[in-house]
């Protein structure tokens, strides 16, 4: 191996890694807010990608329709929920989450392709399609059960992965898809070309790392998301709906899933699976980090993404086994590291 390629797998792997940094940061926060390990992370991915790759070929995507039935049921649950206090403005407020918004996203996303909106519009309303998609999905699937145990969740976690993992197969069929790139411009540093897509993955990964940063740290949002994850009974007690907490969680996380889709689908082919092998290496990182220190997950993806770019290289038909083997180390220090605890009872 010469320094040119040396360098190639380098940063191909920091590409990657930029795309996992993203996806094991969701799950992270997810997991310290609400206890889901997110295996829709994946899906989020899928819809973002393919919802985007479709309103570019002007079609109208099964997502926007899928967003709109999960509001009525939300819409269903939120009333249900709340029947012994029920009053105007809250059910006017509940119409306009979850009937009103996904309404006007379903009808922008039939009337603008036609339009050819442009690739800033298509990915404004890829993102609002997706982000009503993870709001709706926590508060049907999660938030009644946001006081099982962990394994509930988790198990309620896998039962929505294959419910949207079958979904995606009906809107987006077998075949894969590819969108337009969010930019053409292409800029050579000795034997390095970073193409825009490139150059877009790191400006758009460092500065949602940024605005989380500042979300956590400087918002009143941010910081009862910090307490509840520090403490879910504790955050109760002092005030702080750990519901609504949930709901935002769910929803930067969608988002973030969404935004990683968009990024990755000029790069390559997506199909309506593909999203879960890349949530997977996104988990590998997460779990590096502990499932709760954000700079290690983003370090770990880091390393996962160029890991995999170098097996690639040596041993492709083995790459996906090296990436996931990482994870066998840290499991085993942690197990032997970490005393035995009583899950958290509330």
């Amino acid at each position: 191996m010469n320094t040119t390629i040396l360098l190639f797998l380098v940063q191909d792997g920091i590409t990657n890694g930029a795309i996992y940094a993203l996806l094991g940061l969701a799950l992270v926060l997810v997991f310290a807010v609400t206890r889901v390990i997110l295996i829709p992370q994946g899906e989020f991915i899928t819809f973002g990608a393919l919802t985007y790759a479709t309103l570019s070929a002007g079609g109208v995507p099964g997502t926007a329709q899928l967003a709109l039935v999960m509001g009525l049921v939300a819409f269903a649950f939120e009333l249900f929920s709340a029947r012994k206090s029920l009053h105007v403005a809250k059910v006017m407020r509940a119409a306009l989450i979850y009937i009103a918004f996904p309404a006007i996203v379903l009808a922008l996303a039939t009337w603008l392709p036609a339009h050819k909106p442009g690739v800033a519009v298509n990915i404004a309303l890829s993102l609002l399609i997706v982000a009503a998609i993870g709001l709706f999905l926590y508060r049907i699937a999660f938030q009644p059960l946001a006081h099982t145990s962990v394994l509930v969740l988790l198990i309620a976690s896998v039962g929505c992965h294959l419910a949207l993992q079958g979904f995606g197969l009906i809107f987006f069929g077998a075949e894969g898809l590819r969108g337009p790139p969010l930019s053409d411009v292409a800029l050579s540093v000795g034997p390095l070309i970073f193409t825009g897509q490139s150059l877009a993955v790191y400006g758009i990964t460092l500065a949602l790392m940024a605005a989380l940063w500042l979300f956590f740290g400087y918002t009143r949002y941010g910081k009862a998301l910090r307490a509840t994850a520090v403490n879910r009974l504790g955050a109760r007690l002092v005030g702080i709906r750990t519901s609504l907490s949930g709901q935002i969680a769910f929803l930067l996380a969608s988002v973030i899933g969404a935004i990683s889709g968009i990024l990755i689908v000029p790069i390559t082919t997506l199909y309506y699976d593909t999203g879960f092998l890349i949530g997977l290496k996104g988990f590998v990182a997460a779990i590096i980090g502990g499932l709760v220190s954000y700079p290690l997950t983003a370090i770990a993806a880091i390393v996962v993404g160029i890991v995999e770019s170098f097996s690639s290289f040596y041993a492709s038909n083995y790459k996906e086994v090296i990436v996931f083997t990482l994870i066998l180390p840290v499991l085993v220090l942690r197990s032997l590291a970490a005393p035995a605890v009583e899950e958290e009872k509330d």
